[in-house]
């Protein structure tokens, strides 16, 4: 009964918690050298810029979501992005009353100032692992993304299924 009890123990080195760590770790990092490079943005006005090129023309829940935060801290980066002349909001023609979130061309220099920093730091943190490694692991967390992805919306079904049994 005891080996059982240890194996119980939480063990700092298991992926979920090394995944933990380096995510905190890479963020708190990214931040630092947003903050270095006097880009004129907050850490968080420069996350949301990137996401929005790679996002562009979507809604603002979806990139929240994408984002994982709040859809109102998300409006509050958009106002910011929008008086600085990077970003615009447009009507969905779908859906009068939603918004479809796109960069400006005033927004290309910063994006691509915040894409060099973004790669210069994963050169640095990649530092020491090979190309095929940096790409199988690239693969594997993919796959952990698509299955955290499939559970969230397993959950959302779930969620939704006992609403209606109300």
């Amino acid at each position: 009964m005891q080996k059982a009890i240890m194996s119980l123990r939480p063990d700092p080195d298991a992926l979920g918690f090394v995944l933990i760590d380096v995510a905190r770790m890479l963020r708190s990092a990214f931040e630092r050298r947003i903050v270095a490079a006097g880009l004129g943005l907050t850490p968080g006005e420069a996350r949301t810029l990137v996401r929005i090129a790679t996002l562009e023309g979507s809604r603002q829940l979806e990139i929240a979501q994408h984002m994982g935060i709040e859809p109102m801290t998300l409006s509050t980066y958009l106002d910011r992005l929008q008086s600085l002349g990077f970003i615009e909001r447009r009507p969905d023609p779908a859906d009068r009353r939603a918004k479809l979130i796109h960069t400006t061309p005033a927004a290309a220099d910063i994006i691509t100032s915040i894409r060099i920093e973004q790669i210069e730091l994963m050169q640095l943190v990649t530092s020491g692992i090979g190309e095929e490694d940096l790409a199988l692991m690239r693969e594997r967390m993919k796959r952990l993304r698509a299955n955290l992805a499939a559970l969230e919306e397993d959950s959302a079904a779930l969620a939704l299924a006992k609403e209606a049994g109300r």
